[in-house]
């Protein structure tokens, strides 16, 4: 009976995806269709990408918020790199750059400032944001060659190359979680930082490199999303980073650090997804849609913490 709870416990989300996907397949018109599953995938590849190594930063004991505005930064870094040059490797590198560049801040600001993560990212996420509006000038930027669009939407074996792409970070990802000493860092600093740093663990450089990969995850995603979208705006736009939070804290992993799994993002990333869909294809009111969200990430966040008292 115990293992049986066990196992429904730690695979809640899967069960969850399972029910809502076969409950939509066998109810909602063309959601199981390969157009709309293939839909579903590209919609979803920039988020799994952040998703990924946001799961890093979190499981560290961290919380990025300001994912986002890198999110919104970098393809505008990006594009005037690619208008400047024509070259679609610099603008990818200019918009990693970005990433990187504000996760090393952050890290830095974190480790040795002692400031709770939280709030240094919100506050470096306004200053992002209005560097992206000093920089496009409040103006569109666009690609300079629309054909490079194809190097995200290119289909191999019917799914598309930005699907491809995210799917090579989760792994790097996975592989740096899950099979490295710094990953097993993670976990310890996450779980109980002064053991960890009793332990001999260097936490602060481990926060910095945590940050700084959160921080290219998302600078790589708005990079390669604007190039799907050949352009892109600069706003205060906070819905990328709550749905990346959203789908890690659904999937499964601790917000309060020490626990947690790439394959849990993944889950959670799908979850809201299909949820979603589901929604628009049965046309839900989108104001209704944002309460049963809201709704499962509450439910989400209760068993996290029913989970870490029982395991007190």
């Amino acid at each position: 009976m115990n293992l049986l709870r066990q196992s429904l416990s730690k695979l809640a989300v899967i069960w969850a995806l399972a029910i809502v996907f076969l409950g939509l397949t066998f109810t909602t018109d063309n959601f199981f269709s390969v157009m709309n599953l293939r839909n579903i995938l590209d919609q979803q590849a920039f988020i799994l990408i952040i998703a990924g190594f946001a799961t890093i930063v979190i499981i560290s004991g961290g919380f990025d918020v300001s994912l986002g505005a890198i999110y919104i930064l970098s393809p505008i870094v990006a594009l005037k790199v690619e208008n400047s040059t024509g070259s679609l490797l610099y603008m990818i590198l200019a918009g990693a750059a970005v990433g990187i560049a504000a996760g090393i801040v952050n890290g830095l600001i974190i480790a040795y400032g002692n400031i709770n993560s939280f709030i240094t990212t919100l506050a470096t996420s306004f200053i992002l944001f209005g560097l992206a509006y000093i920089l496009s000038d409040g103006s569109i930027l666009s690609i300079s060659d629309i054909e490079t669009r194809s190097f995200v939407t290119k289909k191999i074996f019917g799914i598309t190359s930005a699907t491809w792409m995210a799917l090579v970070f989760l792994i790097i990802s996975w592989i740096l979680l899950e099979r490295t000493r710094f990953g097993r860092s993670v976990f310890a600093v996450g779980g109980n930082i002064e053991a960890a740093r009793l332990s001999g663990i260097r936490v602060a450089r481990l926060q910095i490199i945590a940050f700084t990969l959160g921080g290219f995850g998302a600078g790589l995603a708005g990079a390669l999303n604007s190039i799907r979208t050949t352009s892109a705006q600069a706003s205060d736009d906070f819905s990328v980073i709550f749905a990346v939070i959203a789908a890690i804290v659904v999937g499964g992993t601790s917000i309060a650090g020490g626990s947690g799994a790439i394959w849990r993002s993944i889950a959670g990333v799908f979850f809201i997804a299909v949820l979603v869909n589901g929604f628009n294809l049965n046309g839900i009111d989108p104001v209704y849609q944002r309460i049963i969200q809201g709704l499962v990430i509450l439910l989400a966040v209760g068993a996290d913490s029913i989970r870490s008292k029982r395991n007190t």
